[in-house]
């Protein structure tokens, strides 16, 4: 899912998404879930941003300088136990 899917979902705007998705994770973690986050990448040149700590879309990218952000995307799974 990305924000927009998020959003659409919880019937709020993709700004209070951004909020709530850094605290998503830590609650995700303490009910035994496992939050995993696709980075984000340029749709020009292909860089991926798997740095980012941030859950929100970059701008623009560092390498080419365009802004043709795909993602991030986000996926909650079980662990097995």
């Amino acid at each position: 899912m990305d924000r927009r899917d998020l959003s659409q979902a919880l019937r709020i705007s993709e700004k209070e998404v951004d909020g709530h998705l850094p605290h998503v994770g830590k609650s995700v973690a303490a009910q035994g879930m496992t939050w995993q986050v696709t980075p984000a990448y340029c749709d020009s040149c292909q860089y991926t941003f798997r740095d980012r700590k941030r859950c929100t879309p970059p701008s623009k990218c560092p390498k080419c300088k365009a802004s043709r952000i795909q993602g991030p995307w986000f996926q909650v799974r079980r662990d097995s136990s």
